[in-house]
């Protein structure tokens, strides 16, 4: 019987390297052409390569992951996301971190049951993991606005000649354009502090 060996490889963010679960999935000898990676929050399956993996995957598939929050890290979504690949689409699943969530293995009752059990488990573990996260970001930030930290883009300083020109904007002296050019500014940058001074 054929089989096609899968890996899905996920990280939070574009600045994430995702080396660590490349390697394994070498170890797993997965062809290069078969990793699929997306670089963004697990918190739903909303992802390219997910989806374009989800699409490869039949019966005679095999799909490695490192673990199961590379997965995702939503405890209902995980669960239906397993449903479909084991189920809809029967592939089997290899969690390389994870042994006993290896769908290959003991496919009697109870290999099933203890399957379920730690996939719920670990799918519990790693969407309250994301909300700590998520929590921990949260206090951060406000520990950082307390101390002062300003967050987003730098308030640009005004020239000048901001005022006089949009005094003569306002009166109709001059064109919008006119005044963001005697300023030095873009014309919308110029309409937009000219509003805010009203």
């Amino acid at each position: 019987m054929r089989q096609d060996f899968y890996g899905y490889c996920r990280v939070s963010s574009v600045g994430q390297k995702e080396d660590r679960q490349l390697i394994a999935m070498m170890k797993m000898h997965v062809p290069v052409k078969n990793i699929y990676v997306d670089k963004q929050s697990g918190k739903d399956f909303d992802r390219p390569q997910y989806k374009k993996l989800l699409q490869k995957l039949d019966e005679n598939a095999i799909l490695y992951i490192q673990s199961i929050d590379r997965l995702g890290r939503n405890y209902q979504e995980i669960q239906e996301q397993w449903r479909i690949i084991t189920k809809e689409k029967k592939s089997d699943i290899v969690v390389i971190d994870m042994p006993l969530l290896d769908t290959r293995r003991e496919k009697d009752l109870t290999g099933t049951f203890l399957s379920d059990i730690v996939l719920q488990v670990l799918s519990f573990v790693a969407e309250n993991e994301r909300r700590n996260i998520k929590q921990r970001q949260t206090e951060g930030i406000a520990a950082a606005k307390a101390r002062g930290v300003k967050f987003g883009r730098p308030a640009i300083s005004l020239p000048d000649n901001f005022n006089e020109a949009c005094i003569r904007w306002k009166r109709g002296e001059i064109s919008v354009a006119a005044a963001a050019h005697i300023c030095g500014m873009p014309r919308s940058t110029f309409y937009d502090k000219a509003r805010n001074t009203e």
